[in-house]
């Protein structure tokens, strides 16, 4: 992707079902439990750079002894950092007993993290600083272990204020800044509620369907409690991923599929989704249930996931990604005229990859029917030479674009800062025909444009070619997310700068007057969740005018080479992806309430001129 854009984050669940002895004498090892959190966690790194944390909780422990143990870190390589400081934790130990990890007994007493259950989280920062205390998990304790509980997930919550108001807490300023301290609030009210009626044997099922039904968002929560019992849950929408895998040894869940196949070796079939309102319920003595704790509403799981967050090494995503280039491929024949000899094609690194195979897919198969059809079309008048020509004609590829170190640069001054920018890709020179070649480069998704502007269309014009056209395998993306990435101010978004800038040069700008009358009304009236006031501002226009707009803004002035920019279709990205529906951020069809508060919110803050986040 050209611009970045926080991620979703990633969560990391296992439940070892059998005696640490067990683990030594099958796997030669005591540590199996957290040498399998770390890959699990590594395997989805992708999914959280700003920071990690761990929590285990021991079964069994003597009266008075800690059983609920977490660290976080937000180091600049934070899962490493953390394990790091395990195996010195080890070794420490080694120094007193050389042979302390041959007695299983002795490790769980003296190693803080070696529990039965474990939960690893990745963040990135979408709500809150990226301190460390804003790292998951979040951790309550108490006296009785039945009412310890540390929680983590993958989501964001639109209704944190309504929340603290619906259990009577005024929350700190530390807590006014994260959705995670909201949900913790509710769902340890709830569980000591429980734990009240029967002390250490807590429902969580009932404790789950009390709390959840009052969040307001997409989630993925792992908790584990004190007293051995421990939890999964995906919200009504399925918005948020998750995944499981449950065999006599462990109970494992992750936000992806592929990270749980890789870490334990696991066939495809064998890891399932967790279905949406669904919850995995893990009780103390390792046996579980998967419980149905929401009516499932009409399934949004998040196509970002598919288009470029989750990694690209399940076998379903994979074809998925593939499908979104071929689908393209179409359109940008007819926009290079079918000239295949005259066109180079390429990709954004390095996420952009494997649309580009489905777009050069696409590519192959229309010269593969064109080559028949000229073969034919001889008759018997068939030369060696001109079949040889024929046959080994190409789809031209090359690696264009290159992207170079990511630049960290302490200078502030915009003219400085965009010259840096200028440099982040690099670019392959000899590649292009000077004037004669178009070149196609294919992105996963344009967010701002930034990048494209700044550094890729002023790299790409350096080779002078005819044209430069500028493929997204993601649809426009026009309005805020608030379900997990953190993408809540209209004002970066391109699209959206585009549609404002064909207001202005329309003579409709008291339409914007007017949609902004709309929203501070349903504000007024506490109505804002009602309806999504912004797509007024896009539905004066076609797709095809807002794209030809975005060309022209992502066009650096001194660049006179033609620059175009071609989209995916809603419907040909439900047809890549069709069990992940969710396209609020390109249709602005929200599937809960708190969406159209925010979209309106943040449409709200725009007009204002605060460069706030809409919720």
């Amino acid at each position: 992707m050209s611009d970045e854009i926080k991620h979703e984050c990633g969560l990391a669940f296992i439940r070892l079902r059998k005696p640490f002895s067990y683990y030594l004498q099958k796997y030669g090892t005591v540590m199996y439990g957290l040498n399998k959190l770390y890959l699990l966690m590594e395997k989805q790194h992708n999914r959280g750079q700003d920071g990690a944390g761990i929590a285990a909780v021991k079964l069994n422990t003597e009266p008075g002894y800690p059983f609920l143990y977490r660290t976080r870190s937000n180091a600049q390589q934070p899962i490493a950092d953390i394990f790091f400081k395990l195996g010195q934790e080890l070794k420490e130990l080694e120094k007193y007993q050389p042979d302390i990890k041959q007695h299983p007994g002795l490790m769980k007493g003296h190693l803080p993290f070696m529990g039965e259950l474990l939960l690893g989280h990745l963040r990135y920062g979408t709500q809150g600083k990226n301190n460390v205390e804003f790292c998951h998990p979040f951790i309550k304790r108490d006296l009785l272990p039945g009412k310890n509980l540390a929680l983590a997930g993958n989501f964001n919550l639109v209704n944190t204020e309504e929340l603290f108001d619906l259990i009577n807490i005024d929350p700190g300023e530390f807590q006014k800044q994260s959705d995670l301290a909201a949900m913790m609030e509710v769902v340890h009210h709830f569980l000591s509620k429980e734990d009240d009626k029967q002390p250490n044997a807590a429902n969580v099922v009932n404790v789950l369907k009390k709390a959840t039904p009052l969040f307001d968002g997409g989630y993925t929560i792992g908790g584990l409690i004190g007293n051995g019992d421990s939890f999964v849950m995906r919200d009504a929408h399925g918005i948020r991923p998750a995944y499981y895998y449950i065999d006599d040894e462990v109970i494992v869940a992750a936000s992806e599929r592929a990270a749980i196949r890789t870490s334990f070796n696991v066939g495809e079939n064998e890891v399932l989704e967790l279905m949406p309102g669904n919850a995995l319920v893990v009780s103390g003595n390792g046996d579980y249930v998967i419980e149905q704790v929401l009516e499932p509403k009409e399934r949004r799981a998040c196509s970002f996931e598919r288009i470029y967050f989750s990694r690209g090494s399940d076998e379903k995503i994979y074809r998925e990604r593939i499908a979104l280039g071929y689908h393209l491929s179409k359109r940008v024949l007819e926009d290079i005229s079918y000239d295949l000899k005259n066109t180079i094609f390429s990709y954004i690194p390095n996420t952009a990859e494997v649309a580009f195979y489905g777009l050069v897919k696409g590519m192959e198969d229309y010269l593969n029917q064109i080559k028949i059809q000229r073969i034919l079309s001889w008759g018997n008048d068939v030369t060696e030479e001109k079949l040889q020509e024929m046959v080994t004609r190409k789809i031209r590829q090359e690696k264009i674009a290159i992207k170079d170190v990511k630049l960290r640069t302490f200078i502030t001054e915009d003219a400085s800062r965009n010259e840096m920018v200028q440099h982040v890709y690099d670019i392959t020179y000899g590649t292009v025909q000077k004037n004669e070649d178009t070149l196609v480069v294919i992105d996963d998704s344009i967010v701002r444009g930034t990048t494209l502007k700044e550094s890729i269309v002023r790299m790409l014009a350096r080779l002078k070619p005819k044209k430069i056209i500028v493929v997204s395998s993601a649809p426009q993306i026009r309005y805020p997310d608030c379900y997990g990435i953190d993408m809540s101010k209209l004002g970066d978004f391109i699209a959206f700068r585009a549609a404002i800038e064909l207001l202005k040069e329309r003579g409709m700008e008291a339409e914007l007057n007017k949609l902004y009358e709309q929203c501070k009304e349903l504000q007024r009236t506490n109505q804002l969740h009602t309806e999504n006031i912004v797509k007024g501002v896009y539905k004066p226009f076609t797709p095809e005018e807002i794209s030809l707009k975005i060309a022209e803004l992502i066009t650096p002035k001194e660049i006179d080479i033609p620059v175009q920019v071609i989209y995916q279709t809603i419907e040909d990205l439900h047809d890549s992806c069709p069990t992940n529906l969710g396209d609020w951020y390109f249709t602005g069809n929200y599937p809960t309430p708190g969406g159209n508060r925010v979209v309106n919110k943040a449409f709200i803050n725009y007009m204002d001129g605060k460069n706030v986040r809409g919720y």
